[in-house]
């Protein structure tokens, strides 16, 4: 894991973030430079002075973009806006729940995001699904090279992510390749649907999950036979929760398995393990809804796969990092065990030989990428390889 701070793990996973989204090295070093000192801190502390500089540099991007795009230069407009939306974001993840401009900082976010999707004509469509009074935000990304109904993978948060950190990570663009079609989603508890409309997460996924299908079923360009739920981080319980009782799933998949986030809980107020984010205590009620710790901690007793997934009856694949300092490893194993009724299902734990050791592989994605891409694909009648590819195309030069 690339620690530009030394010892503060949560300042360096924004940063390992920052760049799976296509964070270019110098900007990282101009932004986080000046934060050397303050970052020793804790992680708790200077995260105002983390925004400001951060925020400069999205700005200076966003004029430059203005540049680019009074010249006509729309593509190089869009990368550029893109890239001051990831910085946004990742400053305004790392602020307090109430801290003053987070809301303003969000919205400059969006707009850069849609704005250099736009102009790029990124493979990306913004969509809204009904749901309680107000809708789920979602990016589709489209697959390519399909004729008639393509598979889907949704794509689901963790604690603190958010669909656009899902699409720009990368995991959407392999699908497409693979004749796999995406949507990233906001659902309960995370970007868009917490910020903007109050929805909270609940333990029982599959409540938002079948909404979200019913919606995807409807689509001309999807077949409803082959949908499946991925989830990242805590949504490494999300989704194995929402295949276990939505069973229009025809798959799922976790990256970093997340077996009983309530007992991680417990282990964190003993100061066991990393937390992802600071003001970690604070972010985790807003998330739920909850108004004290006792209520947030008595939450939490739901907030387990024991005794859930044997109603898993679809093919599964549990991802994890080996040297995971969030969620110890063992949980992807109890998750791998609890699947006793899955008719396929598949363990892969990162290691030192393929990178993405850390958790969710937030220290280099591009192994698990490929990984799940092509598990997903194998098993949703996507492709592995390019139909027209022919066997003296596919050597591969020795070690």
């Amino acid at each position: 894991m690339f620690q530009y701070f030394p010892g503060n793990y949560v300042w360096n996973l924004a940063i390992n973030l920052a760049m799976e989204m296509g964070a270019k090295i110098g900007e990282l070093d101009e932004m986080c430079r000046p934060l050397m000192e303050v970052s020793q801190q804790g992680d708790d502390e200077g995260t105002r002075l983390f925004l400001q500089s951060w925020e400069r540099m999205g700005d200076n991007l966003i004029a430059l973009a203005h540049e680019d795009e009074a010249q006509g230069r729309l593509i190089s407009a869009g990368t550029k806006l893109g890239r001051a939306a990831t910085y946004l974001l990742t400053a305004e993840r790392m602020q307090a729940r109430d801290a003053p401009g987070r809301a303003a900082l969000y919205a400059k976010f969006q707009d850069c995001f849609q704005r250099g999707v736009q102009l790029a004509h990124e493979n990306c469509e913004r969509v809204e699904i009904p749901y309680e009074g107000a809708h789920l935000a979602g990016l589709y990304t489209r697959a390519e090279g399909v004729t008639g109904k393509a598979p889907l993978l949704i794509q689901i948060n963790g604690l603190d992510s958010t669909k656009e950190m899902l699409y720009r990570v990368g995991l959407p663009q392999h699908l497409a390749r693979r004749g796999i079609a995406s949507l990233c989603l906001d659902q309960p508890g995370t970007g868009e649907a917490l910020r903007l409309h109050g929805l909270t997460a609940r333990y029982d996924a599959e409540a938002w999950a079948s909404r979200v299908v019913d919606a995807m079923e409807t689509r001309a360009d999807i077949d409803p036979q082959r949908i499946g739920l991925q989830g990242v981080s805590l949504g490494g319980y999300y989704a194995p929760r929402a295949v276990a009782f939505e069973p229009r799933f025809a798959l799922g998949a976790v990256w970093g398995a997340n077996h009983n986030w309530g007992e991680v809980q417990l282990a964190r107020l003993n100061r066991e393990g990393e937390r992802p984010v600071p003001h970690y205590w604070e972010h985790v009620q807003w998330v739920w809804g909850t108004s004290s710790m006792d209520a947030f901690l008595e939450r939490m007793k739901y907030v387990t796969l024991d005794g859930v997934l044997d109603r898993v009856r679809v093919p599964f694949l549990v991802t994890h990092g080996e040297q995971d300092r969030q969620i110890p490893l063992k949980y992807a194993h109890q998750t791998y065990d609890g699947l006793v009724n899955s008719p396929d299902k598949t363990l892969k734990i990162f290691t030192d030989r393929e990178g993405g050791v850390q958790h969710s592989s937030v220290d280099n994605s591009a192994y698990a990428l490929d990984y799940i891409a092509d598990w997903v694909a194998e098993r949703l009648g996507g492709r592995t390889r390019w139909p027209d590819a022919h066997p003296e195309d596919t050597g591969i030069p020795s070690a």
